[in-house]
């Protein structure tokens, strides 16, 4: 156990502002694999996701000093991903799947197959959706944000994310019968 491991978020956050990596780097940790989540529902793509979690993480660290502790510091994050997710979609929008990449086992083939089609489903579910929509929806399912700290996100009241979030639940309803 590190210096670091023992200290809370608050006193992370106050180091990592100062320029000390290792601080962001122990924030940041326990809440990557969430991240990468979000930025994978945004995308819909493994590779994207991560280039969008690079971005997400590069931008966090450069603009950690703007972060004045209005909003929960995993809000602040949550936003920079899903702005960074968004990015990435928009400039790839179309990317073609490599088929040497899947496996040759005819079972495995198969499920994987089954697996890519829900996926899929979902994926073009999600896309269908508005902008505004999607990202309620991902940060509201996925991050796990409070309607509270949508509505900071997204700049809009809360009963605004309340109903984005019931018109893109049955969009997607719609889309996946």
């Amino acid at each position: 156990m590190t210096v670091l491991d023992a200290l809370d978020d608050a006193a992370l956050l106050e180091r990592a502002q100062a320029g000390d990596a290792a601080a962001f780097d122990a924030l940041v940790r326990p809440r990557r694999s969430r991240l990468w989540s979000v930025c994978l529902r945004v995308v819909g793509d493994r590779q994207d996701a991560e280039d969008a979690l690079q971005d997400a993480l590069t931008a966090a660290w450069l603009h950690l000093g703007t972060f004045r502790g209005d909003a929960r510091f995993d809000t602040w994050l949550y936003r920079i991903a899903s702005n960074a997710a968004l990015a990435v979609a928009r400039r790839r929008r179309e990317r073609v799947v490599d088929p040497t990449e899947l496996p040759e086992d005819t079972d495995l083939l198969r499920d994987h197959a089954d697996q890519v089609a829900d996926v899929d489903r979902v994926r073009r579910a999600l896309a269908t959706l508005p902008e505004q929509f999607r990202e309620a929806i991902v940060l509201r399912e996925l991050a796990d944000l409070t309607y509270e700290e949508i509505a900071a996100h997204q700049g809009i009241g809360v009963q605004t994310v309340k109903s984005r979030l019931n018109r893109a639940r049955a969009q997607l309803v719609a889309a996946l019968s």
